[in-house]
């Protein structure tokens, strides 16, 4: 299995305790398709630097880290592109993780 980082641009139409449902979805549908959900990080709204659409001015980012084959990611791209909560979806291999260090003193 590969790490792989997702950052997910989710609809700003739904309101903030809609965002937890479509984590929640997103991590379902990651784990369904036979991926293992590391961590979730919600990040903030933030608006559009480029806006070529009146109707998407910001979005709410999340980044989710999970293992899975490298099929998995085509399977989730044709997913999210259907799913309306998503707006964009970015796929990236994730680096390894680093080991904790313990402070000495």
């Amino acid at each position: 299995m590969k790490r792989y980082e997702g950052l997910f641009i989710l609809e700003t139409a739904a309101k903030e305790e809609g965002i937890k449902d479509a984590i929640d979805k997103i991590s379902a549908e990651i784990t369904t398709l036979g991926g293992k959900v590391e961590t979730v990080q919600k990040m903030d709204k933030k608006n559009y630097s480029r806006v070529a659409d009146k109707k998407h001015t910001a979005g709410f980012y999340v980044n989710i880290i999970f293992e899975g084959q490298p099929t998995l990611i085509e399977q989730l791209k044709h997913r999210f592109a259907m799913n309306e909560d998503v707006f964009r979806v970015l796929f990236s291999k994730a680096p390894a993780p680093k080991p904790a260090t313990t402070a000495t003193a």
